[in-house]
């Protein structure tokens, strides 16, 4: 077999291509926005730091990333928050590219999560204010098929304010 496919250091296929900053691949040999590293453990107060500084710059894609070494690596009775936390960046990605529908499906994915949790405020993420803002952002995106949104200008607070 010829696989051709791009591999990292383990030999895992991983897909070498410069992305954009909503994660799109871009051709070989074009600048594009530098990848967040996988496979990092940060404690809590660092994920959300570092997760609402890509989603501030309109990178709701690589912020997904970040929710997802924190869900990947964190003890098991909170993979639920950070995979929630990775569907609304998800869903805001989605949404950016023009995804409408797959947008509004994970925005009102998360939401549906985030609103299990009721009154928690787990590390301080404001659960109750980004479920609103998820639903009201999905509501807009089924309202009008194929509008797209700016990340920056749509990204949620995660600690509220």
């Amino acid at each position: 077999m010829n696989d051709k496919r791009d591999r990292d250091e383990e030999g895992r296929a991983r897909n070498a291509r410069p992305r954009d900053g909503l994660g799109r691949p871009l051709p070989y040999g074009t600048p594009g926005v530098e990848r967040q590293p996988e496979g990092v453990t940060r404690r809590p107060a660092e994920t959300v730091h570092e997760a609402q500084r890509l989603l501030d710059a309109g990178m709701p894609f690589h912020a997904h990333e970040v929710f997802e070494d924190a869900w990947k690596s964190g003890p098991e009775e909170e993979r639920a928050l950070w995979r929630g936390l990775a569907q609304l960046a998800v869903g805001l990605t989605h949404a950016a590219r023009g995804n409408t529908a797959g947008g509004a499906r994970l925005l009102r994915r998360g939401a549906g999560w985030a609103d299990a949790y009721g009154e928690r405020v787990p590390y301080g993420i404001d659960l109750n204010g980004l479920s609103a803002w998820a639903q009201g952002l999905a509501g807009r995106l089924e309202a009008v098929d194929g509008v797209r949104v700016d990340a920056k200008e749509e990204a949620p607070r995660l600690m509220g304010g």
